[in-house]
């Protein structure tokens, strides 16, 4: 019987937080440390004709002023005739974005770097930009990883001959990360020895890069993060100011500390991707779809490709037998986008499920029976099975649970006095990944473990959940257990992100207690007259203490007992955790249901989600109370992308206009009312070892859509452009 999994269990690391004791990036104490501030460009595209620090550099308490024409250098040199690009801060004149970092004010104090920061002037020679990526989709190429994945059957000759169509525009703006940590380092190095706090998702991937960046070894390199005030794909990949702080502190011999303000932050990690979709459905009259074209447009910077793989679970969502699932990628005079938060799936997902609605409403079928009618047993793509699939439990508890059998279907026909209300749902999916990743445990004879992956916390519970593994497996109570993370010493992780670091770095704790354990079965097998001679490691498990048979408890050694015998004060084992080869032959996917009521004013054209029923199936849940803490999370983030989140850019100028809080939108408590989150656990052995399926992302994934459905039940009006603002209902 479990003693941790499965149950309830409060954040272990909630006191350290609260207390303050929790040290983010920015709070860490070092001696002598200076202050960097830095100064963006105001152009989008061209070069610095001339930059002028002189009045900075006499300002109280400057000691230096850092521009590309006199920064440390960093990265290996360009090739010959290699296009101009930007990898890293202040090395060369070109300016490629507006908010570009042009200079580095460091001072004794953060308040003179600021104010010497608004001294500094910059002259540039400006070439035509375009930040609009409506006027360069001719110009869009091919993402290489989704074209790989051929038409399936003849999608277009299908949609010919379809007797019901439904073909639409779908767009998502650029959608920016607002973490309440701003992203920050501190770095420091002590001859050729450097040592860096980040606010990073991979302490291991800014240990690479900063190793490229000044031509050390990566194991001169230390990479601090044992804390992250929120990510979520704003740290997946390393930003440009750990390069940036390192190089000021190994040109000043001083420890240096550079925060982003919340402006900076708008042009300083990346950002969801404008996205343009066109999806036509076709289907017979009884609802069967035989034809899905989904073509997606977004974008990316002109020196950087990047891909959110837009369309990549289109191919996996439905039973059809003709499929085209394009993604191209165009170039514009704006930052790299990055991941953010069901990267790729939520955009796509919107337009998919919204078109789905669509069709329902031209078949004159409900919506979830349309989905129904499409539900795939196997996966459509590759034809293997499912690993796993609970969704037709999730539709059927989800409608349930939220009356779906009351709703009207003609648009416009449940009110709520003067409020119009709205009913909609839609599906959501995310892949069961499973990483390469590395846990150490040393147990000690007192009966208490040390445990540690280089992992991080980005808010999910990394740290309770790997504790309790630990504890479950080596017999322990929670207390008796320190895990740690977030640094380069510890054994070797992947970046937290794509919903895998509970089966990751998860499967890597419990492989490393099964090590502990049976060296401590060999160490007990020693004595002639143990009473678990003959038992191998499967057939033992520990508890309070003890090294038992399963089969018999009452055949036990005392563990520290053992130890003390046979002269061990520790016992240290390091796990490698690959996934087992026995997923190639099925297809590993999350799958959930949401269920959204709106409430919308026809006079003011506002919306409040007023009720909300997420089903999610995601393998086996180890810790309820976090977990359910984490799709709430992932609604309140898609009611923000659905009614909110967009930044504004003016394209005359290629800047963004709303850098900030008060103009960029995120949801507050006054616009979050009911959420109910329900899991349907799925036995699934083949996933990992855990049987657990990555939610952080799933959570989200279909909430947009769901809301966007909901509303044009509620007012006749389908908008297609998020958010969903009064004006587009008026």
């Amino acid at each position: 019987m479990s003693r941790y999994l499965g149950k309830e269990t409060p954040r272990v690391d909630g006191l350290a937080k609260v207390t303050g004791k929790a040290k983010y990036t920015a709070e860490f104490q070092i001696p002598n440390i200076t202050y960097g501030f830095i100064v963006l460009s105001t152009a989008s595209k061209g070069r610095i004709s001339a930059i002028d620090t002189r009045e900075a550099e006499k300002a109280s308490g400057v000691i230096r002023v850092f521009t590309h024409l006199n920064a440390g250098k960093l990265g290996p040199a360009p090739a010959a005739g290699a296009q101009p690009a930007w990898t890293w801060p202040l090395q060369s004149d070109r300016i490629f974005f507006n908010g570009q970092p042009i200079a580095l004010v460091v001072a004794e104090s953060y308040e003179q770097a600021r104010y010497a920061a608004r001294l500094v002037k910059a002259n540039y020679e400006t070439e035509a930009h375009n930040t609009d990526l409506a006027k360069v989709l001719d110009r869009a190429q091919p993402d290489p990883a989704t074209a790989k994945g051929a038409p399936r059957g003849n999608p277009v000759a299908a949609m010919q001959t379809a007797a019901v169509k439904v073909e639409a525009q779908y767009r998502i703006p650029i959608n920016h990360h607002n973490p309440i940590e701003p992203h920050a380092a501190i770095a420091f190095w002590q001859g050729d020895q450097l040592t860096i706090f980040d606010k990073t998702q991979e302490v291991y991937g800014v240990q690479k890069h900063l190793a490229e960046s000044f031509g050390v070894p990566a194991e001169n390199i230390r990479v601090i993060s044992p804390f992250v005030g929120g990510a979520f794909g704003a740290s997946l990949k390393p930003n440009y100011y750990p390069s940036l702080t390192a190089m000021a502190a190994r040109e000043l011999k001083r420890p240096v500390k550079v925060v982003y303000t919340r402006t900076q932050m708008f042009t300083g990690h990346g950002y969801r991707p404008d996205t343009i979709q066109r999806v036509a459905l076709g289907a017979d009259r009884n609802g069967k779809l035989s034809a899905m074209i989904h073509e997606a447009f977004h974008n990316t910077s002109s020196f950087e490709e990047f891909s959110d793989s837009t369309t990549g679970f289109t191919r996996q969502v439905y039973a059809c037998p003709n499929l085209h699932a394009p993604l191209k990628v165009a170039a514009t005079d704006l930052a790299t986008p990055t991941w953010m938060r069901a990267p790729g799936a939520v955009s796509g997902m919107f337009a998919l499920e919204s078109a789905m609605d669509e069709l329902s409403y031209a078949l004159k079928i409900d919506p979830m029976e349309l989905r129904l009618i499409n539900y795939a047993e196997v996966d459509p793509e590759s034809g293997k099975p499912f690993s796993s699939k609970a969704l037709r439990e999730c539709y059927r508890l989800g409608a349930e649970k939220f009356g779906w059998k009351n709703r009207k279907a003609e648009p416009r026909s449940m009110r709520d006095g003067r409020l119009l209300v709205g009913w909609g749902m839609a599906s959501s999916v995310w892949g069961a990944m499973q990483m390469p990743a590395s846990a150490r445990i040393s147990y000690k004879a007192n009966g208490t473990a040390a445990v540690a992956s280089a992992t991080s916390d980005i808010g999910p519970g990394t740290y309770t959940v790997m504790t309790m593994i630990a504890a479950e497996f080596l017999g322990l109570r929670l207390d008796q257990v320190h895990f740690e993370l977030g640094d380069t010493r510890q054994p070797k992780a992947p970046a937290q992100g794509g919903s895998w670091t509970t089966s990751s770095v998860g499967s890597a704790v419990r492989g490393a207690a099964f090590g502990v354990v049976a060296k401590l079965l060999d160490l007990a097998n020693r004595d002639a007259a143990s009473p678990l001679k003959g038992a191998n490691t499967a057939e033992v498990e520990m508890l309070d203490g003890r090294l038992r048979l399963k089969s018999d408890p009452a055949k036990a050694v005392d563990v520290a007992d053992v130890m003390r015998r046979t002269g061990t004060s520790e016992i240290t084992e390091t796990y490698d955790s690959t996934p087992s080869p026995e997923r190639a032959k099925y297809a590993t996917l999350a799958h959930g249901a949401q269920f959204v009521e709106v409430k919308v004013d026809p006079s003011l054209g506002t919306v409040k989600v007023t009720r909300v029923i997420e089903v999610t199936a995601c393998g086996k849940i180890l810790n309820p109370l976090a977990s359910h803490s984490q799709e709430i999370g992932g609604v309140v983030w898609g009611i923000g992308m659905a009614l909110e989140e967009a930044t504004e850019i003016d394209h005359r100028y290629g800047r963004i206009v709303t850098a900030n809080l008060q103009h960029y939108h995120v949801p507050v408590n006054a616009d979050i009312h009911s959420i109910e989150t329900i899991f349907v656990e799925e036995d699934d052995t083949i996933v990992n070892p855990l049987g657990v399926k990555g939610m952080g992302e799933l959570g989200m994934v279909g909430i947009p859509a769901a809301i966007a459905n909901a509303v044009y039940h509620a007012t006749g009006k389908r908008v297609r452009e998020l958010p969903i603002t009064p004006e587009k209902l008026l």
